[in-house]
């Protein structure tokens, strides 16, 4: 009698490939949330930590760090379910665990995407992409820890460490949930049809607006670090921006749960509108400056690609070159004109401009994805009926609809950041005091990031020739120095505000 047939690899369907499961979705799907967790772990940490003063680049990598990794347990305990469970409320859904292996294997789903018709009738099926749920877990994981680390690009050179780690797991269960489940999760704005394809809203407008409002209420950084925070290492900050640039492609291509059609576009906008904005600001600041500027150029770059995500699959090609020129200049307006002359802006210490980045970059492109965004791709997108952009018979109707949509981001998370840091600050001070600020990471982890001399400062020879001549000779230049240092303040970087 034969013996029964053994499994293995080369079976019609192997007992861990069941009939639901597309591998080439699933494939892509782990592959896109590796893109997306390259350009926090290392992107953004190896961003920060060289865009900074040297005395800030261990802080300020660890800040990311940190936020990257706190995100991830509390996303596994509740979070994922609030942001793509059931629903509980019209812009919440009802928190649970993504830890058992019953949850993790079974087919992918959104439960609350379903969407019915006036009459009551099912007009659309809920969002169920062919693999399991544990890479739709890991997927919305890299997008909500990304979340994070911009917001923290705000706060850099001064927060409290103890603070900052209390503040990250209440934003993220008060305030990132919120807006994931209203406009991806099945919530009432994606059930209404304002369009945000992979978080030019739900991310980048958060962060901005969070990190806006976080860094009114955490307080400033020290005159001298405000008056001069020159990067410790432009090629390090290239070398992160250029993580940040390629991992975008897992960013916006695998918002629609799968490698179709929409896929392929996005990918393709994504680097179109990167490169149309750092041209763009590029070229305004060699205008206006004189020359143009390595931190504009990866500040440009951003904001084409915060620009473009919110209809990244959604437009046409020569639509994403329009939205990067436009995300590389009204941001650029913005920061070095509007800047300048609001009070508030001043006032307000957002370190590396997360705000003029990310939140206006992110408004902007919601309202042309309005403009813009095709019929046929946005059905394929979103399943609810009629989203399309205003000149594809989406009509006012659907601008206002992105600016309602808007107005919500911001509201919820200038409110939800105010209250979680207000509440923080009553156990731990948000700010370090000015004793901690003067020396920096030292202080903060007694941990430096080079053992080097100066802060940003250039060699100059007549310090080095001063060792030479003696105590007395040094100590004249090392006077004339520190003077000259004290008046120099920033010179060429564009992010200073």
């Amino acid at each position: 009698m034969a013996s029964p047939t053994r499994p293995g690899p080369y079976m019609p369907r192997p007992p861990a490939v069941p009939e639901w499961l597309n591998t080439g979705d699933n494939g892509w799907q782990l592959a896109a949330a590796t893109f997306v967790g390259l350009q926090s772990m290392p992107g953004l940490v190896v961003l920060y930590g060289s865009i900074v003063k040297k005395k800030w680049a261990v802080n300020s990598a660890f800040m990311a760090l940190y936020a990257y990794a706190s995100t991830l347990i509390v996303w596994v305990l509740v979070g994922f379910r609030m942001a793509f469970g059931d629903r509980l409320l019209p812009f919440w859904g009802k928190a649970g665990a993504a830890l058992t292996e019953g949850f993790l294997v079974a087919r992918a789903s959104v439960p609350a995407t379903a969407h019915y018709g006036k009459d009551g009738a099912l007009e659309s099926p809920r969002t169920e992409p062919f693999y399991p749920e544990a890479s739709m877990v890991l997927f919305q994981f890299e997008l909500a820890a990304i979340t994070l680390v911009l917001l923290a690009g705000s706060l850099l050179g001064r927060m409290n460490i103890k603070a900052w780690m209390a503040f990250t797991p209440l934003w993220l269960l008060f305030s990132y949930t919120v807006c994931a489940f209203s406009l991806w999760g099945g919530g009432f704005l994606y059930q209404w049809g304002v369009i945000d394809y992979s978080g030019g809203y739900v991310i980048h407008l958060s962060s901005g607006i969070a990190g806006f409002t976080a860094a009114y209420w955490v307080g400033p950084r020290l005159k001298s670090d405000r008056e001069r925070f020159s990067p410790n290492n432009i090629l390090l900050m290239i070398a992160g921006g250029g993580l940040l640039w390629l991992g975008w492609a897992g960013f916006n291509g695998g918002a629609p749960y799968a490698p179709n059609i929409t896929a392929s576009i996005a990918v393709l906008n994504t680097n179109v509108s990167a490169a149309a904005s750092l041209l763009t600001w590029t070229c305004l600041d060699v205008i206006f400056f004189g020359k143009p500027s390595v931190i504009g150029a990866v500040q440009g770059m951003m904001t084409g690609l915060v620009c473009i995500t919110p209809g990244a699959g959604l437009v046409h090609t020569w639509a994403a070159i329009l939205m990067g020129i436009c995300g590389g200049s009204l941001p650029w307006f913005s920061m070095m004109i509007l800047h300048k002359r609001s009070a508030l802006l001043q006032k307000v210490d957002d370190t590396l401009a997360v705000f003029h980045t990310h939140a206006v970059a992110g408004l902007l492109g919601g309202f042309l994805t309005g403009l813009f965004a095709l019929p046929d791709l946005t059905a394929v997108h979103t399943h609810i009926p009629g989203a399309r952009g205003a000149f594809y018979g989406g009509g006012i109707a659907q601008v206002g609809k992105q600016i309602a949509g808007a107005l919500f981001v911001v509201v919820w998370n200038v409110v939800a950041t105010t209250v979680i840091l207000l509440g923080v600050g009553l156990v731990v001070p948000l700010r370090m005091p000015d004793e901690q600020l003067k020396i920096g990471d030292d202080a903060a982890h007694g941990e430096e990031a080079y053992a080097l001399w100066g802060d940003g400062e250039r060699f100059d020879v007549t310090r080095h020739e001063a060792a030479r001549g003696g105590a007395w000779g040094a100590a004249v230049v090392d006077e004339a120095m520190d003077h000259r240092l004290a008046g120099m303040g920033a010179r060429g970087v564009t992010i200073q505000l």
